[in-house]
């Protein structure tokens, strides 16, 4: 199982991570606030209630279509019994459940749906459920921000891509042209082409040139670089499928790095005397 989102709620820090396209939280995570050294009883225990049997069948049936009722209906008539036992793995097995998940290994223990979840941080503590939705909002909101900001991000790029391919500005070249000593060179990677042709050295050049720097080139680009960088990326593609040499696309791209460069920085300019 992957490493999923942790949260902490009242000390206990509870691991959530999602399967099947939904949320799916770590019971073990929330039977530790009870007991860290019995959880997988403390969950057998919840099972054995006839209350949490039909709670666990009806959301099946509910959102599995593949959930078998005959084997619930047998597991109903036996919940509360004190001779029963109701493990999660038996569970799953029996009804082809999908709302606990029971895994092994490092990341790995008892999840179930928020919405059992949640039912089952009641079982252990009212107030202990309240804190985890409460949490559990607030990391929901976290990511939404962030989704927000990113399709925000990806807009501003969509706008700016577009004025590339309007803007006719042929005049002060951006990057400088490749020499002719530089487009001599033939570069086995075919990231330093486009390094060459847009940056004017190839990525080890800059890591020679800035061994105080972590990272590599790409990650001192500016904005309107990186958007030079990926649509040079895909006529890059279109060159080779075309069968030009790579001396002859490194002139191209460069070219190609210049003209759009010198259209982003005077839309940049603009847009900054615009709203002074």
């Amino acid at each position: 199982m992957a490493k999923g989102k942790k949260i902490i709620v009242q000390g206990t820090e509870i691991t959530i991570f999602k399967g099947n396209e939904e949320e799916y939280i770590s019971l073990t995570d929330i039977a530790r606030y009870k007991d860290g050294s019995n959880t997988d009883d403390i969950i057998k225990n919840w099972l054995r209630n006839r209350n949490t049997i039909e709670l666990l069948g009806f959301w099946e049936q509910m959102n599995n279509p593949n959930f078998k009722p005959v084997e619930f209906d047998g597991f109903r008539k036996q919940a509360g019994l004190n001779s029963f036992v109701l493990t999660p793995k038996k569970w799953i097995e029996s009804t082809n459940a999908v709302g606990i998940i029971s895994k092994s290994g490092r990341y790995g223990g008892t999840f179930a749906h928020k919405d059992i979840a949640f039912e089952f941080a009641s079982w252990i503590s009212i107030e202990f459920k309240l804190y985890i939705i409460k949490e559990f909002q607030r990391l929901k909101e976290e990511e939404n921000n962030r989704l927000k900001l990113n399709w925000d991000f990806q807009r501003t790029l969509s706008k700016v891509n577009y004025h590339i391919h309007t803007d006719a500005i042929k005049e002060n070249l951006i990057p400088e042209k490749v020499s002719i000593k530089q487009s001599s060179i033939i570069y086995a990677n075919e990231a330093d082409v486009l390094n060459m042709a847009l940056f004017g050295m190839t990525a080890k050049q800059w890591r020679e040139a800035n061994p105080e720097l972590k990272g590599n080139i790409r990650d001192y680009a500016t904005i309107e670089q990186l958007v030079v960088l990926s649509n040079m990326e895909s006529t890059n593609a279109l060159l080779i499928h075309q069968e030009m040499t790579q001396y002859e696309r490194l002139i191209q791209l460069n070219q190609l790095a210049i003209t759009q460069m010198k259209s982003l920085i005077n839309h940049r300019k603009s847009v900054d005397k615009l709203s002074k």
